[in-house]
């Protein structure tokens, strides 16, 4: 007998406030499992407290203990991580993961028009609105004219797989209407083809002196020290408990999607967790303990892999999205960098965040775009925005640059 499809996901929501609610997650193992659950479990916005995770290389027990918000759909969560689990077969028993010899292809992409008059905050509850309805923003260009009119480009594909339908389409325009009410001129919504998405897209490459902004301005790093709670990320590894696994103990300052940057990292490597717990210590201050092993089955020896692994995971918990403030002449650009999973994920609600922070600071946006672009060996999700600075801003450039950073790190 195959596993019911709702004995996949069970949750087990809190009774009382201030308790976590229990997720649980019982189903065939694959490679990098655990980086998709909790990517989902980001973009729903909750907060992993607690997680246990064990697999024999076969099955795999998941428990993760998270705070969501009144407004969570645990409906709606439930059937998007069961989605993300490889399937059970009803006929044969267990139907384990093996690697797909071809990609799935690739999702919808749509063009969504938005013609807008501008006010304060729009582009945080147009891209609000977005999120609620499950519409994945993949490129966006925003500008402003001089009358004061906005035109909004979203290249946007659709969770549910339904935005191709009139009663989707219509959906959209409504909700957007609701929240936008007067400001909102006109709302289009068109598929659009893969030549048209190519063109869409800005060179691979961004210019030298972004990048040297972005990632090697040492003044950079030394305020960003000074301003936020950074603390050491300490990462050891030992073979001597486990004659199989190579032990990796981490403790490191807690932010948003800590646990996804840390599954995320050992799927780009191809590294599997046997077993794995983490825990918060304090407010701030996380423990994780992980059983790994190579996908040939075998601990990491070589000093080389343990410290090209060890490095990576420290530099992606200390700093896993790159936050900079720079000058395009008589104007102030924000610029925020997340690296993209070699699967091709990006991060969840990045956009969103960035939005809400310049929204909350009453500072407004003249122009923003979305863009992929390889960067040293890697491949980046790089968000420019361009401000509107008005008569002045009312905010300091570092404010910004710290507001930006604590709401997508998830600090107060």
């Amino acid at each position: 007998m195959g596993i019911p499809y709702d004995d996949v996901v069970m949750i087990r929501e809190s009774e009382k406030e201030g308790e976590p609610t229990v997720i649980t997650v019982n189903c065939p193992d694959k490679t990098g499992l655990g980086c998709d659950l909790c990517r989902i479990i980001l973009f729903f916005g909750l907060t992993i407290f607690r997680g246990d995770v064990s697999t024999d290389g076969k099955w795999c027990y998941l428990v993760f203990w998270v705070f969501g918000k009144p407004s969570t759909r645990w409906g709606l969560l439930k059937k998007r991580l069961s989605g993300a689990c490889p399937s059970c077969s009803s006929a044969s028993g267990i139907s384990f993961y093996q690697t797909e010899s071809q990609p799935p292809n690739p999702p919808d992409v749509f063009l969504l028009k938005l013609s807008c008059l501008d006010r304060k905050g729009l582009l945080h509850d147009v891209t609000e609105v977005l999120c609620e309805l499950e519409l994945t923003i993949k490129r966006v260009k925003v500008s402003t004219t001089p009358d004061g009119r906005v035109m909004d480009l979203f290249f946007i594909t659709d969770t549910r797989g339904l935005l191709h339908t009139k009663k989707r389409q219509d959906d959209t325009h409504d909700n957007l209407e609701t929240v936008l009410g007067v400001y909102m001129i006109s709302c289009d919504i068109e598929k659009v083809g893969p030549e048209i998405t190519v063109c869409s897209q800005e060179s691979t490459f961004l210019p030298p002196e972004i990048t040297e902004d972005m990632f090697n301005s040492k003044k950079h790093d030394q305020h960003l020290r000074e301003s936020l709670p950074f603390e050491g990320v300490s990462v050891t590894m030992d073979n001597s408990l486990s004659p199989a696994h190579t032990l990796v103990q981490i403790v490191c300052q807690d932010h948003k999607g800590l646990l996804y940057d840390i599954m995320r990292t050992l799927k780009d490597y191809n590294i599997q967790i046997s077993y794995g717990r983490f825990t918060t210590k304090t407010k701030t201050e996380c423990e994780v303990d992980l059983f790994i092993m190579q996908d040939n089955g075998k601990q990491i020896v070589d000093p080389s892999k343990q410290s090209t692994l060890r490095s990576r995971l420290q530099m992606e918990l200390y700093r896993p999205l790159r936050v900079a403030l720079v000058s395009r002449g008589p104007d102030t650009e924000l610029m925020v960098a997340n690296p993209v999973e070699l699967s091709g994920k990006g991060r969840p609600l990045v956009f969103y965040d960035i939005t809400l922070a310049l929204k909350m600071l009453n500072t407004g946006i003249f122009t923003a775009k979305i863009g992929r672009h390889i960067i040293g060996d890697r491949e980046w999700e790089v968000y420019r925005v361009l401000l509107d600075e008005g008569e002045g801003l009312s905010v300091t450039r570092n404010m910004i640059e710290e507001a930006v950073c604590k709401m997508l790190m998830g600090w107060p």
